[in-house]
């Protein structure tokens, strides 16, 4: 017998049970700020922790677990979107329109983090780390925001003049502290460098730049300085 006191879902209501989130409309030329500021934070946290206070195979392990922990909760966030619609107010905020029914980019960022550490020697981990951390949101945060003359991939010459900058003084600033060779060919070393990893940058790639940019930089200063006899 039919029971008629049961009543159906309305298709509205299904829809709105299975993308809580609709209302996230952030793209990659949004300011975002929060997700800016995030992005940054982590990173120069996560660089300054291991240049003070952690060797190499603590690093590992603690950002090993980290990685684990937050791929853990991307699979719960995008697997289980009903229970996580009352945290809606937070992910507007620092997560894209794409990222709805998907990994965010918090996976490869911290995925980026721990292969840099795990390969490379600590002053390029380093430099890497933060360029990820502050070259690349700045350059975001001045090309949405000052950005009028647009060139490759849809980039503006002043987001990417702030990304070299940026990373110049980065590489620059950590390698004139860790190696102990003429300022002359440190100084080489990180122009040189920058060129390379800011050409590279411009390159519109598919795979999240969150992974690719801190491991070709790291690549990039490791043979750059090998090539002219620095060792790290």
């Amino acid at each position: 017998m039919e029971d008629n006191n049961v009543t159906p879902l309305h298709e509205d209501a299904i829809d709105e049970k299975v993308a809580p989130e609709e209302n996230i409309t952030a793209t990659r030329s949004s300011l975002q700020l929060p997700r800016r500021m995030v992005h940054m934070s982590m990173g120069i946290i996560a660089a300054g922790v291991y240049h003070f206070f952690l060797t190499h195979q603590k690093a590992i392990y603690i950002l090993g677990i980290c990685a684990s922990l937050i791929y853990i909760i991307e699979q719960f966030r995008t697997s289980y979107p009903e229970y996580m619609a009352k945290f809606d107010v937070i992910f507007k905020h620092i997560f894209r329109a794409e990222e709805q029914l998907k990994e965010s980019a918090g996976v490869p960022y911290i995925m980026a983090l721990l292969l840099t550490i795990l390969t490379f020697p600590k002053p390029i981990a380093l430099c890497a780390i933060l360029t990820l951390a502050v070259a690349d949101p700045l350059s975001a945060i001045v090309g949405i925001k000052y950005g009028k003359h647009k060139w490759a991939a849809g980039k503006s010459i002043e987001g990417s003049s702030a990304f070299f900058i940026s990373t110049f003084v980065i590489s620059l600033s950590i390698l004139l502290h860790f190696t102990e060779v003429y300022w002359g060919w440190v100084l080489l070393l990180s122009f040189t460098s920058s060129v390379i990893i800011s050409a590279f940058e411009l390159i519109p790639l598919r795979v999240d730049d969150n992974l690719t940019i801190p491991l070709f930089t790291a690549f990039t200063l490791w043979i750059l300085g090998a090539s002219i006899g620095i060792t790290f």
